[in-house]
């Protein structure tokens, strides 16, 4: 039986962790069929959302009104291993200023869920000795308490949802119980969120692409893939994504100059050459 090498046991450690209290939780539980029903109801109206940015509006709102001890939230998004960090959603200016705080001072409670997968409790930030400079610049925007999960890893992006309060001591057992619960059914509900825009970016992407060669087509009067062809081509030569040269093209009704004509009439010649050749 082989021995597992340390980064495997720092990723193993890092999997077990994830989902669990903070150290500061005792083990106390709230009431169960409190906490089942509220959370069914926080999972419909998040399924209710059309759209990722609605849907992590309603996340926060929802977290905040749900999670005891909770005033403001925000969802932060931790990208590039921590070369980025993106405030998606906040339900107030404080939360976006604190936040950004922990990626310039690189420390805080947020980076330690997001990278850690551990749930993070800070009940009160005067006493905090974890993050010394992030925990005197939340104290200078008048907070001090916290509590943070990770919601949700996609390759090297992490997202984390910020739970704060102007009270001490404002987060308790029941925060974290029904707190991780909630991130449970968040991350469903982002996920689903996800892929729903995406494929309705791909939707419009091949509407576009298609409205763009019936352009190509109609003016040079070529086939369908020569017209495909000829966005390529342009798309290489001017180094522009395929999707914006196609808008482009539905909205100006040009290509760049370099690549309009010339490309296309090549195109309508050796359709005749292959023709005249048969």
């Amino acid at each position: 039986m082989s021995t597992p090498t340390r980064g495997e046991g720092s990723r193993t450690e890092a999997a077990a962790a994830r989902g669990r209290p903070s150290a500061e939780n005792t083990g106390a539980n709230a009431g169960e069929d409190v906490m089942a029903r509220a959370l069914a109801r926080v999972a419909r109206e998040l399924q209710d959302e059309s759209g990722l940015e609605r849907t992590l509006h309603a996340v926060v709102a929802s977290a905040v009104n749900t999670i005891p001890g909770a005033e403001f939230g925000g969802i932060t998004e931790v990208r590039k291993g921590g070369q980025e960090l993106d405030v998606r959603y906040a339900s107030d200016q404080i939360v976006v200023d604190v936040d950004t705080a922990q990626y310039r001072l690189r420390q805080g409670p947020c980076l330690d869920a997001a990278y850690r997968h551990l749930t993070v409790r800070v009940d009160d930030l005067a006493k905090e000795d974890r993050w010394p400079a992030f925990a005197q610049r939340a104290l200078d925007r008048g907070l001090r308490s916290m509590l943070s999960f990770q919601l949700y890893v996609e390759r090297d992006n992490l997202g984390a949802l910020n739970l704060y309060s102007r009270r001490a001591q404002a987060f308790d057992d029941e925060s974290e119980n029904v707190g991780l619960l909630f991130a449970a059914h968040a991350a469903v509900a982002v996920a689903g969120a996800k892929v729903q825009d995406q494929l309705r970016v791909g939707l419009n992407t091949r509407d576009l692409i298609g409205q763009a060669k019936g352009i190509l087509m109609e003016r040079y009067r070529i086939t369908a893939d020569q017209a495909f062809l000829v966005l390529t081509r342009a798309s290489q030569d001017t180094n522009t994504k395929l999707h914006t040269l196609a808008e482009h093209l539905t909205a100006t009704g040009e290509l760049p100059r370099r690549v309009d004509a010339p490309a296309a009439e090549t195109e309508r010649r050796q359709r005749g050459d292959g023709r005249n050749a048969r």
